[in-house]
Formats: C-alpha cells, sequence, structure tokens
C-alpha cells in the first residue's frame, strides 16, 4: 500500500530549508509505515507547516533586531531574514491555492 504524505513530505522538505522540524518531517515516515493503521489527518499537517511558518519569521524578525543591536552577524541575519521569506513565499502560496479552489468550487454545476 503506498503512503500518499510520504510525497507531501518529500515536497514540504524542498520548500522549506532544514531545521529542526524538517527532522520532524524526515521522521513522519518512517513512524507511518511502522503504524500503518494511524491514518494521518490533514488538518494535522497543515497546522504543523503552518506553526513552521510562523516559528521562521518569528526567528527571521529576531535576528534583524539581533543584527541592529549588532549581538549577530550580517551573514546569519541575511539567512534567518532569507528563510523566513522563503516561509511566506510558501504560506502564500498555499493560500491562493485554498482560495483557488475554493472558488472553483463554487462554480460547480449542481
Amino acid at each position: 500500500m503506498l503512503n500518499p504524505i510520504s510525497s507531501l513530505d518529500f515536497n514540504l522538505d524542498r520548500l522549506s530549508p532544514p531545521t529542526a522540524t524538517s527532522a520532524i518531517r524526515t521522521a513522519a515516515p518512517a513512524a507511518a509505515t511502522s503504524a500503518a493503521a494511524a491514518p494521518v489527518n490533514f488538518t494535522d499537517v497543515l497546522a504543523q507547516v503552518s506553526g513552521s511558518a510562523i516559528s521562521d519569521l518569528k526567528a527571521g524578525e529576531a535576528a534583524s533586531i539581533a543584527g541592529m543591536e549588532g549581538k549577530m552577524s550580517v551573514q546569519q541575519v541575511v539567512e534567518a531574514v532569507m528563510t523566513a521569506e522563503k516561509s511566506l513565499q510558501t504560506a502564500l502560496a498555499v493560500r491562493d491555492k485554498v482560495v483557488s479552489a475554493y472558488q472553483e468550487i463554487g462554480r460547480m454545476a449542481i
């Protein structure tokens, strides 16, 4: 039996930079194969991804403040801000797809 979430996890790892949450994502397929009876809830996956994006945005903001205070190097600040930007772009792309799907459902003939 194929695991439909494994391909989703692979794509999520390609979209976001390696962080502590990517270790959780890579561990999820192994856990899913060992416990095949436990279904994965789409809401939980979406909550995990949005939580990761929020933490990336907070880390980018904290890094930019630390950089302005001279507590962080410019390279570290740029890396954190670029990670936050990538997470924000991913979140916006997901939002656009959800809105598009909702509009498509609204246009369906009954």
